[in-house]
C-alpha cells in the first residue's frame, strides 16, 4: 500500500507544491496552446465565466434542497432555459441530461413517449445517416429503436433519394430520424429542410444533434429548420470546460408538442416533464450552469453571432492555408467548410509511408494537441479551431502542418529514410 517512493519524498508543503507544478508543466491544456480537436469545440473557458461556480451560493447547495431555499438558483436556470429557447427556436428545455449522449437518450425517450401517448406504440424505426454523430445509433438502440442506416454521397451529404426511399419504406413504423447539422463531415447540407419535411410526411419526428451548434448560434436555429428536438453540449458551444472529460451538460430543447413528454423528477412533480427522470438530480449538474449563463449574458446576441462567424472563418482559413499541401475531404457547393474541416493524410501513407498517427505525433513536437484522428473517416484529421484562437496561433498550427508535409516530401524524394525519420520517431523527448 502506497509503496511508491513519491509518497515518501515530499514531506513539506513546499515540496508537494513544486511536485504538483512539475506535473502540470508536463500537461498540454488550452492555457498553453490551441487544441484543434474536431467535433469537440475546445474554446476559451473565460475566467470571468468560471468565477460564479466558486461561490458557495451555487457550489454548496444540495440538489434536493427545498425550492424556497434556492429561488435565485432556479431563477438563473429558468433564465438560461429561456435564452436557449431563443437561440434554438425551441419552446421548452430540460436541463436534466448530464452529457450530450445522455441528451440524445433523453430526446429519443421524449419522442418515444410522444408516440406512445398518441397510440403509435409500433413506431420504433430510427433513420440515421452514416454522417450522423457517432453516439446516435447507440442512443437509438438504448431506447429500443431499430436503426436503419441511410447512405451518404461522395461529397459527404445525405443521399436524399435513399433517405426518401427508406422513410417511405418504413412509414408505418417510422419513429424519427437523427441528423447532425452541420454534418460531422464539416459542411452545411443544403437539403436539411427537405429531410425534415420527408420525415414529418411519413409520421416521424426529427432529432437534430446539436454537437455542432457552434456553427449555428445567431445564424440559424434548429427549430426553424424543421427539427423537433435537439440536445446542446453546454460544455462545447457554451464554454463549460471539458478537456479532462467532464462534467458535461446536454440539455434538450423541444417544440411545444413534445414539451409535456420531457423528463420529470419526483422532487419537482408537475413542474418539469411528465416522464421518468434520466438523471439523479432534477437539473443534471446545475453547479456548472452559471458558466453558460454568464457566457450568454456577457456576449449578448451580437457577440454570440460574431463568435459563430469567426469560428466558421477560422476553419475556412485553415482549409485555405493548407490547400495544395493537403486535400480537404468535404466542402459545400460553394467550396467552403463549416466550423471544422477534414484533412486527408492518406496520400502520405501511399507516397512516404507516413500514417495519420505519425502526423499526429509529430504535431506534439510542435506543441500542439493532435486534431481528431481517423474520425469520421479513417486516415484523416478533423480540425476545429473555434473562434477563440488568434490568427497568429492558427498560423503557427498551419505552419506546423506545412512543415510536416515538407518532411513527408523529403521522404518521397529520398532525402530522408522511410523508416528512420522525424515523423516516424515522433514525439521526441526533451533529452
Amino acid at each position: 500500500y502506497m509503496t511508491h517512493p513519491i509518497f515518501h519524498m515530499n514531506r513539506a508543503e513546499s515540496e508537494m507544491t513544486r511536485y504538483i507544478r512539475r506535473l502540470s508543466d508536463r500537461d498540454l491544456a488550452l492555457d498553453r496552446a490551441m487544441i484543434p480537436l474536431g467535433s469537440c469545440t475546445m474554446k476559451l473557458n473565460a475566467t470571468a465565466e468560471m468565477l460564479p461556480i466558486t461561490w458557495p451560493e451555487f457550489s454548496d447547495i444540495h440538489p434536493f434542497v427545498p425550492v424556497d431555499q434556492a429561488l435565485g438558483y432556479k431563477e438563473m436556470i429558468d433564465d438560461l432555459s429561456a435564452k436557449l429557447c431563443q437561440i434554438t427556436g425551441y419552446d421548452a428545455f430540460s436541463m436534466q441530461p448530464n452529457s450530450g449522449a445522455q441528451g440524445e437518450y433523453a430526446g429519443l425517450l421524449t419522442i418515444r413517449n410522444y408516440h406512445i401517448a398518441n397510440g403509435d406504440t409500433h413506431r420504433d424505426v430510427c433513420l440515421i445517416p452514416t454522417s450522423a454523430h457517432g453516439t446516435n445509433p447507440a442512443s437509438a438502440q438504448m431506447v429500443g429503436m431499430k436503426v436503419v442506416v441511410v447512405k451518404v454521397l461522395e461529397n459527404g451529404d445525405i443521399d436524399l433519394e435513399d433517405f426518401r426511399t427508406k422513410a417511405q419504406q418504413h412509414a408505418a413504423n417510422l419513429s424519427c430520424c437523427m441528423i447532425t447539422y452541420p454534418s460531422t463531415h464539416g459542411v452545411f447540407e443544403e437539403t436539411v429542410k427537405e429531410i425534415c419535411e420527408i420525415t414529418h410526411a411519413n409520421g416521424g419526428q426529427v432529432y437534430l444533434d446539436g454537437a455542432n451548434m457552434n456553427a449555428m448560434v445567431g445564424l440559424s436555429r434548429p427549430g426553424d429548420i424543421g427539427s423537433d428536438v435537439s440536445h446542446l453540449n453546454l460544455h462545447k458551444t457554451f464554454c463549460i470546460p471539458h478537456g479532462g472529460g467532464g462534467p458535461g451538460m446536454g440539455p434538450i430543447g423541444v417544440k411545444a408538442h413534445l414539451a409535456s413528454h420531457l423528463p420529470g423528477h419526483p422532487q419537482w412533480a408537475g413542474e418539469l416533464g411528465s416522464e421518468g427522470a434520466v438523471s439523479a438530480a432534477p437539473f443534471g449538474s446545475p453547479s456548472i450552469l452559471p458558466i453558460s449563463w454568464s457566457y450568454c449574458l456577457m456576449m449578448g446576441g451580437e457577440g454570440l453571432t460574431q463568435a459563430t462567424k469567426v469560428a466558421i472563418l477560422n476553419a475556412n482559413y485553415i482549409a485555405a492555408r493548407l490547400k495544395g499541401a493537403y486535400d480537404v475531404l468535404y466542402k459545400s457547393a460553394s467550396g467552403r467548410v463549416a466550423h471544422e474541416c477534414i484533412i486527408d493524410t492518406r496520400p502520405l501513407n501511399a507516397s512516404a509511408g507516413v500514417s495519420v498517427d505519425d502526423v499526429a505525433k509529430r504535431l506534439i513536437d510542435c506543441g500542439f494537441h493532435a486534431p481528431t484522428m481517423s474520425w469520421p473517416v479513417a486516415g484523416t484529421l478533423m480540425i476545429e479551431p473555434t473562434e477563440s484562437e488568434t490568427k497568429a496561433e492558427i498560423d503557427r498550427f498551419c505552419d506546423a502542418m506545412l512543415a510536416v508535409r515538407e518532411e513527408a516530401r523529403a521522404i518521397e524524394d529520398g532525402r530522408m529514410d522511410r523508416v528512420n525519420n522525424p515523423l516516424k520517431n515522433a514525439p521526441h523527448t526533451v533529452e
